[in-house]
């Protein structure tokens, strides 16, 4: 989940948890069973609401609905699933994350079925709120408290029909899902997993691969890069896709410079190029400016070039912490030059970072090798 507001005012958590999207879950329940007393629900899930943050919500609202469900888990579960939608579209193959107003469902199911005897009932009701919202943050209860029989009801879900279930697959078992908690798995226990969703022909099931194993990258690079090497000889991918598979999920071991994850996408971490005319427009920045800088890069011979950026950021002590930036991939000639110009915008009011002044830098890194450094200052804001 996302940050409750950003700096111009827009509140994620009041655009996902209100009046209407409570009165939709509750006509849900409704329809499916006359008995469900949708007015007194909407009534108590609104009550205190709109103060909670967006965790928060989601708790209310499960804990609410314990109260117009059966005691009964097993029956309460038939009641959640009796109510949901229609799956999402099954024709769709990305960016259909669905509806939050279902978080709550896998909030109490987590809440009410985490005992073995109701393991059954609370995969499958699982399962089903995921065709219509994603449940990777609850399954993961379920794999920390019942890891031998969630996995195993995980691999059949692995070539699950509906791509949703099967994204849950690689998504559910990251070893670094945002906002989620760390499992108490190995994180290499779900590779088996990955072995046969990297084939997948949906492009929201492989990007969570490529997700995934990114996160592996962070304490195990080498087998990340083994088991790429072992995908491209299976041949079960698309090149094109397996290729935008391989770079997703190299992604920080390329910002690092990491020189095998380098040579596996086909750059050379020692190009014959020369670097000239690296310049910054001004070393004088405030929040809310724009750094802008140029550069011509030459090649000697014929080159594959992943070019970044690095600024190191003032931190609120006074030292500094780096930040690499995408800035272009590109193929060079022997030969050949390619003039560029970069504009980042340092945002005064950003959501993941503050801004210190001090005195920061700028270093270009080609093949995950810096090729100079610019510095530049960064002062205040004067006050209105």
């Amino acid at each position: 989940m996302s940050p409750s507001t950003t700096g111009s005012g827009f509140s994620l958590k009041d655009q996902l948890f209100n009046r209407d999207r409570v009165n939709y879950l509750s006509s849900l329940f409704q329809n499916a069973d006359s008995n469900f007393d949708g007015k007194a629900f909407t009534r108590q899930c609104m009550r205190g609401l709109l103060d909670l943050e967006l965790k928060q919500r989601i708790v209310h609202i499960a804990g609410v609905l314990e109260t117009h469900l059966s005691d009964d888990f097993a029956t309460a579960a038939t009641q959640i699933r009796e109510a949901l939608p229609p799956p999402l579209d099954p024709k769709r193959t990305d960016d259909d994350f669905g509806d939050f107003i279902f978080a709550p469902l896998g909030e109490f199911v987590v809440r009410n079925g985490l005992e073995r005897k109701q393991l059954r009932h609370s995969l499958k009701t699982l399962k089903a709120i995921t065709m219509r919202f994603s449940m990777e943050d609850a399954i993961r209860a379920f794999i920390d408290a019942h890891p031998d029989a969630t996995l195993a009801e995980l691999s059949k879900w692995s070539s699950d029909s509906n791509y949703h279930v099967r994204r849950l697959v690689s998504e559910g078992t990251r070893p670094k899902l945002p906002w989620s908690r760390r499992l108490t798995i190995d994180v290499t226990t779900p590779l088996p997993f990955l072995e046969t969703l990297h084939a997948d022909p949906t492009r929201y099931v492989t990007r969570s691969v490529a997700n995934h194993l990114n996160d592996i990258s962070k304490s195990h690079p080498e087998l990340v890069l083994q088991t790429l090497r072992g995908w491209k000889s299976s041949q079960c991918q698309t090149p094109k896709e397996l290729d935008w598979i391989s770079r997703h999920a190299l992604r920080t071991l390329i910002k690092q410079g990491h020189s095998p994850a380098l040579k596996f996408l086909g750059y050379r971490d020692n190009p014959k190029i020369e670097v000239s005319d690296f310049e910054l427009k001004t070393g004088e920045l405030r929040p809310g400016d724009t750094i802008e800088f140029s550069f011509t890069v030459s090649a000697e011979r014929a080159e594959s070039l992943m070019i970044d950026y690095v600024i190191d950021f003032v931190k609120a002590n006074g030292t500094t912490a780096p930040k690499v930036h995408k800035l272009k991939s590109l193929p060079l000639g022997k030969g050949e030059s390619v003039s560029l110009t970069k504009r980042h915008r340092l945002h005064a009011n950003a959501t993941t970072y503050t801004l210190y002044p001090g005195r920061h830098a700028v270093t270009l890194q080609i093949n995950g090798k810096p090729y100079g450094t610019l510095p530049f200052d960064l002062f205040a804001n004067s006050e209105a």
